[in-house]
């Protein structure tokens, strides 16, 4: 296996974990916490997709996904491009409140989807490109790619938990 289908491999384990966490929910069950300083679905899974944005187009050069002001309509999710969770306090988490499942799972695959597009192509020399100076060491792409693998496959985990505790509700 090589390089590129090992990452495309560790991504779509991502969007697995999204999908089934998230799958049928309402909005009472996209925003359920077992208490106030708990994070929901629907932030735990706005925030991954979120990170994978910022992250990527950094990468990449290009424009978050999340800049097109089509999303914050689809989703119902009103927060700015520069915004991706990271600090948040209980009152910014209770305030993510998408319209639907299928919304919040729709900017995701948008998401998702350029992440495949831009890993079907990497290489060595890409993967060991220096994209963050302020660091020591400088962090490489292929350090960034996996950070991001890490951070979201522990929220997705922590969505696909919240997901059984809300099935085993009253």
């Amino acid at each position: 296996m090589d390089t590129s289908a090992l990452l495309i491999e560790a991504y779509r384990r991502i969007q697995e974990l999204v999908e089934v966490a998230s799958d049928g929910l309402d909005t009472a069950g996209l925003t359920y916490r077992p208490e106030p300083g708990a994070n929901s679905i629907a932030w735990l899974v706005w925030h991954l997709s979120r990170v994978q944005d910022d992250h990527l187009s950094e990468i990449v050069g290009t424009d978050q996904v999340w800049a097109d002001p089509g999303w914050t309509e689809q989703t119902g999710i009103d927060r700015g491009v520069s915004e991706t969770g990271f600090g948040d306090n209980p009152d910014n988490v209770a305030a993510v409140v998408p319209t639907s499942a299928e919304a919040l799972v729709a900017y995701h695959t948008s998401v998702m989807e350029r992440t495949l597009e831009y890993l079907a192509a990497v290489d060595e020399s890409e993967l060991d490109r220096i994209i963050d100076r302020s660091y020591d060491p400088p962090v490489s792409v292929g350090v960034r790619l996996v950070s991001v693998i890490s951070d979201n496959i522990q929220h997705a985990g922590q969505a696909r938990y919240l997901r059984g505790i809300i099935e085993r509700l009253p």
